[in-house]
């Protein structure tokens, strides 16, 4: 082991107008940080609060509700309990003198192994700090120092963090500084023996650290593909000049089973399956590893969509509650039409790569009734109750403003590819760095898209924008499509889209989801119906007992219907065995993308040279 400098616990504390947040394992077995603020100037009666939610993942997730033990000390004695009042579910006051430094401390219980709060055990520690550092009102523009303590029973684990270090040791223990508290809950922590690895993308420095991963695993590779993704992306912003940020740095944690990613001003969480790795010695790589890389791609993209460039209600967050925007179409939709299209340009994936990766997007969308029942401007405003909190009905009622977003994104592209305006035939990419220079890099509105639109292309696009972004018909996606090059082939559909049913297999069938207009719905399936069998059914005529089979998988339904067009569905629901009449619709197809013309596709899909 490397030797070290000093230990955190003797670094220097930051300036007497900031805020000190020292940050120690409580226990680790128990999953608790201890946190301990200082405030060297408090207010009389001096409030703080802990957010109930973090940028970029739009839920009110409650984060005090793992709180606990607060304590308030000033000149090394406790105040009496008397003194510190809770308001709300969040919120504290204290009563002190404000002549003397203020001093909280309190346990954080973290067993959320996510990206979007905090977690601890005996592998690693993870955390945002606004699940763990609470809110001073009135001193939130402050600097705000993060005091990492290194503890003896994680010997042989790292920190890392896209904060500015004041002073740490070889393991990255120590201080950190934050130029306000909007600056310390925009930048998580990692914690543990994880594998780290550096590359220099356009001269600046990247770091990515893979927490869980298998001996197997190939950093080597991760890094060559991330680089090449980083460079694409800072091209396509800046030309030849540098981003937005002085260094970046990945975190990623592998896991048996998850997927997800939160971004942030130079650093992102990931999350993915540690099966999805690349491997050492194997050429071929998993199916996974170009849905990490579309991952990765699509938070990186994010360091200028959404954390800079950003919708107009998000210029300054209220941690409190909800933050509404109809915009998230544009911030998270036009991000997740790109995050594979720089694949593509990066030359990490292949035309018809990335023309599968649209085509299940295409069908996802077009499998989404809800898509004729509420537009994307809707669904963005509505992401705190329905995106956020799917059940049953979710694909009835709404739409995804991340795959019907990228959609409206590509309309937008083919359009002004192929309009003859008076600007004459534009592109997307010009459009999106228009309003990086009209919005200076900060807050944005619809109305500032429209005018980066009219500016490039010439002409006004409020009918689109009216019938895209805030319509719930159809998008004109086959016939743009064909004019760039792309054909597109109607195939038969797999049953559970025939019958407008989403379902769990595992030895029965489960109805996870009825979807509507379709002949489930129809026939009286709900979800939460166990589908045990079924006879086939001839109107009019009473069917032999030895007609019926057991049904453990959906697509065995045709093979026992046969000729039949018509069924008996067997289906238990709340311990009670019900006979669903069930018709099997004529064909239904789904869409299958094909390159007609390479030549004219790739003038989209290459981007510039």
């Amino acid at each position: 082991m490397p030797k070290t400098r000093a230990p955190a616990s003797v670094l220097p504390a930051t300036p007497a107008s900031g805020l000190t947040h020292r940050i120690e394992i409580a226990d680790l077995h128990a999953h608790l940080f201890r946190v301990t603020l200082t405030i060297p100037q408090p207010a009389a009666l001096q409030r703080l609060s802990l957010p109930v939610w973090i940028p970029g993942s739009y839920l009110v997730r409650e984060f005090a509700k793992n709180l606990q033990g607060l304590r308030a000390r000033q000149a090394a004695r406790a105040l009496p309990a008397a003194q510190l009042r809770q308001l709300d579910k969040c919120s504290w006051e204290v009563r002190c003198n404000p002549d003397k430094p203020l001093q909280l401390s309190y346990e954080v219980y973290a067993n959320d192994n996510s990206v979007r709060t905090a977690c601890l055990d005996a592998r690693r520690g993870f955390f945002n700090n606004s699940s763990l550092c609470l809110r001073v009102d009135g001193q939130t523009h402050k600097p705000q120092t993060l005091e990492i303590v290194a503890s003896p029973a994680t010997a042989g684990w790292s920190v890392a963090t896209g904060l500015a270090p004041i002073k740490v040791n070889n393991q990255g223990y120590g201080s950190y500084l934050a130029a306000d508290y909007d600056e310390l809950v925009d930048c998580p922590v990692e914690m543990g023996p994880f594998w780290s690895g550096s590359f220099s993308a356009c001269g600046v420095p990247h770091r990515f650290v893979v927490s869980g991963a298998a001996p197997g695993f190939d950093g080597t590779r991760l890094l060559a593909d991330t680089k090449k993704i980083c460079e694409t992306q800072i091209r396509f912003w800046h030309g030849k000049r540098k981003p937005p940020y002085k260094s970046y740095l990945f975190m990623l944690n592998a896991v048996d089973d998850g997927y997800g990613g939160l971004e942030h001003r130079n650093s992102t969480a990931l999350i993915c399956n540690r099966k999805d790795l690349p491997r050492l010695r194997e050429s071929k790589l998993p199916e996974g590893y170009t849905t990490l890389r579309g991952l990765i791609s699509h938070e990186y993209f994010h360091t200028w969509n959404v954390k800079r460039l950003r919708p107009a209600e998000f210029a300054g967050y209220n941690y409190s509650t909800e933050n509404y925007t109809q915009l998230l179409w544009f911030f998270e939709g036009f991000t997740s039409y790109y995050d594979d299209l720089m694949l593509r340009r990066a030359g990490l994936i292949d035309d018809a790569a990335y023309l599968r990766l649209l085509n299940k997007t295409i069908n996802q969308v077009l499998q989404t009734p809800g898509r004729l029942v509420q537009s994307v401007a809707q669904a963005s405003f509505d992401a705190w109750v329905k995106y956020y909190r799917q059940d049953e009905n979710t694909p009835n009622a709404t739409v995804s403003y991340y795959t019907k977003g990228a959609l409206v994104a590509l309309c937008f592209d083919l359009s002004l590819r192929s309009d003859s305006g008076a600007g004459g035939p534009a592109n997307l990419d010009e459009v999106m760095r228009a309003l990086w220079l009209r919005c200076k890099a900060g807050p944005m509105s619809e109305a500032d898209f429209a005018t980066a639109l009219e500016d490039v292309s010439g002409r006004s696009w409020a009918t689109e924008i009216a019938a895209w972004v805030h319509g719930t018909g159809e998008l004109p996606l086959e016939t743009l499509l064909k004019r760039h090059g792309v054909g597109v082939l109607q195939e038969p559909a797999q049953i559970a889209q025939v019958l407008g049913l989403r379902v769990l297999e595992n030895g029965s069938v489960q109805i996870k989801t009825v979807l509507r207009g379709g002949a489930a719905e129809r026939a009286g399936f709900s979800a939460g119906d166990e589908w045990l069998g079924m006879e086939p059914s001839t109107p009019g005529k009473k069917n032999p007992s030895s007609a019926g089979w057991r049904l453990s998988k959906l697509e065995d339904l045709t093979l026992y219907a046969g000729p039949h067009k018509t069924i008996q569905a067997l289906v238990a629901r709340d311990k009670q065995l019900l006979r669903l009449p069930l018709t099997l619709p004529p064909e239904v197809t789904t869409w299958r993308l094909v390159l007609r013309d390479a030549a004219l596709a790739d003038r989209w899909l290459a981007g510039p040279n």
